[in-house]
């Protein structure tokens, strides 16, 4: 799934995620960021995640507008 960070605390790793294509939200798992790039994450950041047996965002790597689709890109 693709989408966009709507909130994130660096303190406590929480933090809610958008999708792009049904507009839902997903809390992020406690392990979100385990094995990305990733040390912390900013409002508005483009996303590639899945989502675990719990329905939360977890496995988030880098998104960015040519490898997500887009259309014009």
């Amino acid at each position: 799934m693709q989408g966009v960070i709507k909130a994130y605390d660096p303190t406590s790793g929480d933090g809610v995620v958008v999708s792009d294509t049904n507009l839902a939200e997903y809390t992020l798992a406690p392990n979100a960021l385990e094995g990305s790039i990733f040390r912390m994450l900013r409002q508005g950041q483009r996303v590639v995640f899945t989502l675990d047996e719990s329905g939360r965002a977890t496995c988030l790597s880098l998104g960015s507008e040519s490898d997500m689709g887009t259309p014009g890109i």
